[in-house]
């Protein structure tokens, strides 16, 4: 792609084709003469640009040019000049799944077999990265803002800018990167990057994805309830039928044991002690093997039933 194309195509970075803003610079859609439309992130202005900043955008560019899996979005190529510095993606016109999930004129076509797609999707991304890639990389900012949504609700893991690249025989300690909300609890106290950090951003957002809503009061009712006497006395308040997105039908059929059976997966990612968690390629095997918890209704089960410890042998 034609550097000028891209400038042109963008009226050199005007704000009315700016899709998205984050930390380190901004997201442009683009359309260039050949029609195809691509997403192009921009890096704050060479004179404005921090090293932290910089260093993201050469972590994006190597984790990218390592990978490659349908469920991580293409870095299609980039540039670093004194003028500009951008990377250049696959655009997705739906967004990412924080969109979706915000927008209630799209929410009813955000049924459940296209989020457990997107569950899936997400899973095979992670473990992909963490078992198939040499050395493994980890994301380190599993959020629902950064994972975007293709027309067939595919999802495709992006914002590779916080990204980690393993090295082995080393501890691999760094500073803290991510989003709050979705940030392992042992960041808070300890600043080594290990897989198990985003297999936790994953259960948080698997629960967002089936409830439809970040579960941030459920996550932590859950983790006030781990030190008292009752571990599943908070649960015990959030019937899996409450828990659920009540914006579409409730599920019936395999789908309503597909989606109960995941919500006890999640519950296995969101472990405080990060030995406690599964590994992704745990995680992605058993969503392969399309699991499904045996209930007739909605009521036969509360989450209190799926927090147990013992509901996954890892």
């Amino acid at each position: 792609m034609v550097y000028e194309s891209i400038i042109e195509s963008t009226e050199e970075f005007d704000a009315k084709y700016c899709i998205g803003v984050g930390g380190h610079g901004s997201v442009y859609k683009a359309q260039l003469q050949t029609g195809e439309t691509i997403a192009v992130k921009k890096l704050k202005e060479a004179v404005d640009v921090e090293i932290p900043s910089r260093k993201a955008f050469e972590r994006e560019i190597h984790a990218l040019t390592e990978a490659r899996h349908r469920n991580i979005v293409k870095l299609y190529g980039f540039c670093s000049s004194s003028r500009h510095s951008f990377l250049v993606y696959e655009f997705f016109k739906s967004g990412s799944l924080k969109d979706v999930l915000n927008d209630e004129q799209r929410i009813t076509a955000f049924g459940w077999n296209e989020r457990v797609n997107v569950v899936k999707g997400v899973a095979h991304a992670l473990s992909y990265m963490h078992h198939e890639c040499s050395p493994p990389i980890v994301h380190r900012d599993v959020s629902s803002k950064n994972i975007l949504l293709d027309e067939e609700y595919e999802a495709h893991v992006s914002d590779f800018g916080a990204a980690k690249v393993l090295q082995p025989y080393s501890s691999n300690w760094t500073s803290f990167a991510g989003t709050f909300g979705y940030a392992a609890p042992e960041l808070a106290y300890t600043m080594e990057v290990k897989e198990k950090c985003d297999v936790y951003g994953f259960g948080v957002v698997t629960l967002e994805v089936i409830m439809g809503r970040h579960p941030g009061n459920l996550i932590s009712s859950l983790a006030s309830s781990s030190s008292s006497s009752s571990t599943n006395s908070a649960a015990s308040r959030w019937p899996l039928k409450q828990a659920l997105d009540q914006r579409i039908p409730y599920p019936d059929g395999d789908w309503l044991g597909q989606v109960a059976f995941i919500v006890k997966m999640a519950f296995t990612c969101l472990s405080a002690k990060p030995e406690h968690r599964p590994s992704m390629e745990q995680v992605s095997q058993e969503i392969s093997a399309r699991r499904s918890l045996i209930i007739s209704t909605l009521e036969d089960i509360k989450l209190e039933e799926l927090v147990d410890p013992g509901c996954f042998p890892y």
